[in-house]
């Protein structure tokens, strides 16, 4: 678990937020705590899916369907609120790494585990399909290995997406390339049959450590499911058959999920998991995924609740690890609206008037009414401790969201350079305007190829801009490295062309410039990014004076 950036909200609905779980194409996740003590799992999607009324509606009705799914092997959607300016839902937290996780740091999972996997699967998707829901995007990062058993997630919110994202659509497709069934890729109709083919694809990743689609790019990994065999490695036995079976090009010839449960676990999956399931070494990691989960129950407690700002969505879910019942203090929830939208941390930039006046806004000012964007900035003489005399300055940025544009755009014609800390400074490793040196490398390091997606700020973190969307490919110094695309609240955008200037062993830096079909709003000038790993995120920086020096922490989604 990550901590919160300045970006990222610390409150949603009723729940306080301790820091970031994980993120993927369609939102991020958060590790969240209620006022009761029930610790959860809290998506929240990206700001562009909030922005279209068709997402909104599926969304609505997918976590209407999935709040009946509550059986074994499955962690239960519990509160959500798709009203919200940015929908989320929460489910129940269970302590244990992912199967990708588990696989990627222990190699294979052994037979008796691959068997209690699939048998633990094979029921959860039973249970699914009875309640006439598909769940779409059955994969191993969607698998949560815990002491009980297995953990299947996310039901029926990939398929919230169907209504807006295609597969060649910018980052976000209905499942996940090597793990979709051939019939989902070709668009036609998805029925049960295709969680199956997941299912087959999931447990031979399990067992083998290695996907049975292999593949450099998605379009490559589409190719193979719809034409090619499975490559099953050293599968043998029954285990082998079951896993081809599931993987038939055919819907018809797969078998049913209960019958794959069945073959795997004649005496139920529950009797496999009993006395142990998982191999000794992640059993110590999720014994410690639950100590350091105590330790924040600890920390919370002595820090103080945070009280429900309103009923949620209710009825008697509830407090534990997938479980149901009653809250953690014994009373049952409550049933009611939605809790509120995601809270954003609020903005440090204080107002300081000049002259003591009132003021509605506390910087002399009335606050305008919606639908404008005013900036009023006060400035007084202060002498440093050299003696230079230079400026102080104090703003109010007044956003109303009533028909118009509150976020600024990357290149949004608004000038910052009078806002405090804006001249000057430059982001990390630009004092150096050379475009490379004889002996350093001249090609994009293959881990800063991909899309990534993130928040952004500017002015010192103090203004939210919406979305960063980065593309970055394969490329040479001076040849174009990807674009970035803003979004903002509203949903108005603004592309920039990078590229490539220099390549170093901690960043690369690019030179930007506006696409010429930008709205007029788009500042088309160049300048000068910065991109840095920071774990498995990157960090964007942007040295542009007119857009308040954009920053951004982005997380890979393909």
């Amino acid at each position: 678990m990550r901590p919160l950036e300045v970006d990222e909200p610390t409150v949603v609905g009723p729940y306080r937020l301790l820091g970031r779980l994980g993120s993927g194409g369609m939102g991020r996740v958060y590790l969240g705590r209620s006022s009761g003590g029930r610790t959860v799992a809290v998506k929240i999607v990206h700001p562009h899916f909030a922005l279209d009324e068709e997402f909104r509606a599926r969304f609505r009705r997918e976590v209407a369907a999935a709040r009946r799914v509550g059986g074994a092997w499955t962690a239960p959607v519990l509160d959500a609120d798709p009203e919200a300016r940015v929908p989320w839902v929460a489910t129940a937290y269970a302590a244990g790494p992912s199967l990708t996780a588990a696989v990627a740091d222990g190699g294979p999972l052994p037979a008796r585990s691959v068997r209690a996997l699939g048998a633990g699967l094979g029921e959860a998707l039973a249970a699914v399909h009875e309640l006439g829901l598909v769940h779409r995007d059955v994969k191993p990062s969607n698998v949560l290995l815990t002491l009980d058993g297995p953990l299947l997630i996310d039901f029926g919110i990939a398929r919230a997406t169907g209504g807006t994202a295609s597969l060649t659509s910018t980052g976000v497709s209905v499942g996940s390339p090597g793990y979709m069934a051939p019939e989902q890729i070709l668009g036609k109709g998805v029925t049960g049959a295709a969680d199956v083919f997941s299912l087959g694809a999931v447990l031979a990743y399990a067992a083998t450590g290695e996907p049975p689609f292999p593949g450099d790019s998605s379009a490559a990994l589409l190719y193979k499911v719809v034409h090619e065999e499975p490559r099953l490695g050293a599968l043998d036995g029954e285990l082998r058959g079951l896993v081809a079976a599931c993987l038939a090009k055919d819907p018809a010839a797969r078998p049913a999920p209960g019958e794959v449960a069945r073959r795997l676990a004649p005496e139920g999956a529950a009797h496999l998991v009993t006395g142990g399931w998982l191999p000794g070494p992640l059993v110590e990691r999720v014994s410690r995924s639950a100590v350091h989960l105590l330790n924040l129950e600890a920390a919370e407690s002595a820090s103080g609740p945070v009280g429900f700002s309103r009923p949620s969505v209710g009825g008697a879910e509830a407090g534990g690890v997938a479980a149901g019942g009653a809250e953690a203090g014994g009373a049952p929830r409550v049933s009611g609206a939605f809790g509120p939208a995601p809270v954003m941390p609020t903005p440090t930039v204080v107002p300081e008037p000049r002259d003591g006046g009132g003021g509605t806004g506390g910087s002399g000012h009335d606050v305008p009414p919606p639908g404008r964007l005013s900036l009023s900035v006060a400035a007084t003489s202060t002498r440093d401790t050299g003696g230079r005399k230079g400026r102080r300055l104090s703003c109010t940025v007044a956003l109303a969201v009533a028909g118009a544009m509150a976020a600024v755009t990357v290149g949004s014609v608004f000038v910052f350079d009078l806002l405090p800390g804006s001249g000057g400074e430059s982001p990390p490793g630009d004092s150096d305007t050379a475009t490379h040196t004889p002996s350093a490398p001249r090609t994009v390091p293959g881990r800063y190829v991909g899309t990534w997606e993130g928040q952004a700020v500017a002015v010192k973190g103090n203004l939210p801009l919406g979305t960063f969307r980065l593309t970055v490919r394969e490329a040479t110094v001076g040849r174009p490295l990807g674009t970035l695309r803003h979004t903002d609240i509203f949903g108005g955008t603004c592309d920039d062309l990078l590229t490539l200037r220099k390549v170093t062993a901690t960043q690369i830096v690019a030179d930007a410039v506006g696409a010429e079909d930008n709205r007029d709003v788009c500042n088309p000038a160049l300048h000068t990014v910065h991109l840095t790993p920071v774990g498995d995120d990157l960090r964007y920086e942007s040295d542009s004076e007119a857009s308040g020096r954009p920053k951004a922490r982005l997380s890979r989604t393909e």
